[in-house]
């Protein structure tokens, strides 16, 4: 879309509020409630594995359901985004995500609760992309990595409350209530976007479908993009894919700790999740008005995060909350790939671009955590849990991934510029 006149501007002014009422809030309302789901299983996890019998790949495939159909629907998304906009597409959206959730309230089977997941991966797909393009519309350019910042931040307030407050909810609600009012808030949520937040319209009709498809194979043909979209990909294949289910199993298989102690634990690692999202996108927008390239930064927080990670994976319990803050800390780094991708297009096609590349992140959780999973369950549990050296190969694997993308980026580099 396309920046406004002066004259046509004046026809979308928030009256009576400011933007943070009628545009942030509600689109980070959305992303915070899209982490809560996305992260409940760190603590669910093992209520679900008891009660539905589920092995170490049952629980992987179940999680990563939710990043796979949300990856998948990333590309058509962005053509949505780009042609109705971020408040429509939230708005319709979201409705989805809530009957995935009182659908998943009512699950009887493994299968039952695959398919709802997978539908709430689909509710909230817009919910990140939908901010960020929101906020690509009706922010300045030097701002962008910081607002970005902004609404990935507020995914750790979501994983705060699916840490220690979930567990303190457990202990007095059963889960299916849980995601029974999970499923009230999102229609909630639904409806203020349908009458509350206001349309950033374009200048001039939105182009065909046919252009806006072409627009999708130009990405599609740059070498620069798919250097990002790997790298992003191989990381948060291992920071986001084991911070929302297999941080707190491998705190209490490895670390010893108890089930209060890991919720409390994944509790100050998403702090860290937060004050990263917050410190790298302010640094990016410092380092943008430079003139200089967030290809270097990127870099050196992914190869951050992979020397924390090498510590958690050598089984290294001194300090573990410290080690799994230092890997999201440095692994919310990648948020900067957001930035570098969104600035070699025109500005019409952010949401195309910002999906293109969700598409790498999500699938990549989905990868990383059914293939953690699987690997966990080639040895035989033990009674409180997974055996302890199987997540050294587990993570192992994560850590190689994760390598393999940094070195990729950086071999290309000199297409970044």
């Amino acid at each position: 879309m396309e920046s406004l006149p002066a004259g046509r501007a004046r026809s979308t002014e928030i009256r009576g509020l400011s933007p943070l009422f009628r545009i942030i809030l509600p689109f980070l309302a959305g992303y915070y409630l899209s982490y809560v789901y996305r992260a409940v299983n760190a603590v669910l996890g093992p209520r679900l594995s008891a009660e539905f019998s589920l092995s170490a790949a049952d629980l992987g495939f179940l999680t990563g359901a939710y990043f796979l159909s949300f990856g998948l629907f990333q590309i058509p998304l962005g053509v949505l985004l780009d042609r109705f906009g971020p408040r429509r597409t939230n708005a319709a959206l979201l409705l989805l995500a809530a009957a995935g959730a009182l659908a998943f309230s009512h699950s009887r089977s493994f299968t039952d609760l695959v398919l709802a997941r997978t539908l709430i991966g689909f509710g909230v797909s817009a919910c990140l992309m939908g901010s960020i393009q929101a906020f690509i519309l009706w922010f300045p350019p030097e701002r962008t990595s910081t607002m970005i910042a902004v609404a990935f931040s507020v995914g750790g307030l979501g994983a705060i409350t699916a840490g220690s407050p979930l567990e303190a909810a457990l202990g007095r609600y059963d889960w299916r209530q849980v995601f029974g009012a999970l499923a009230a808030c999102t229609v909630a949520l639904s409806v203020l976007f349908f009458v509350w937040v206001p349309e950033r319209r374009a200048a001039k009709e939105a182009p065909a479908w046919k252009s806006q498809f072409a627009g999708l194979g130009r990405i599609a043909r740059d070498a620069a993009f798919w250097r990002v979209a790997l790298a992003i990909g191989a990381n948060q294949c291992a920071v986001v894919g084991l911070f929302t289910l297999w941080i707190t199993a491998w705190l209490r298989d490895v670390a010893g700790y108890d089930r209060a102690a890991a919720a409390a634990a994944l509790t100050w690692v998403a702090i860290a999740f937060i004050v990263g999202y917050l410190a790298f996108g302010r640094f990016g927008d410092y380092w943008t008005r430079r003139g200089r390239s967030l290809v270097p930064p990127f870099a050196g927080a992914v190869a951050g995060a992979l020397g924390f990670f090498a510590l958690i994976t050598l089984g290294l319990t001194q300090a573990p909350v410290a080690l799994w803050a230092g890997l999201v800390f440095c692994g919310s780094g990648a948020s900067l790939a957001h930035s570098i991708a969104t600035r070699r297009y025109p500005r019409e096609m952010a949401g195309r671009v910002n999906t293109a590349l969700n598409t790498f992140t999500f699938t990549g959780i989905f990868l990383g955590q059914w293939a953690t999973g699987a690997i966990l369950s080639l040895w035989p549990p033990t009674p409180g849990g997974y055996d302890p050296h199987a997540y050294f190969y587990g993570f192992g694997a994560l850590w190689v991934v994760q390598a393999a993308g940094l070195a990729w980026l950086w071999s290309g580099r000199k297409l970044l510029k």
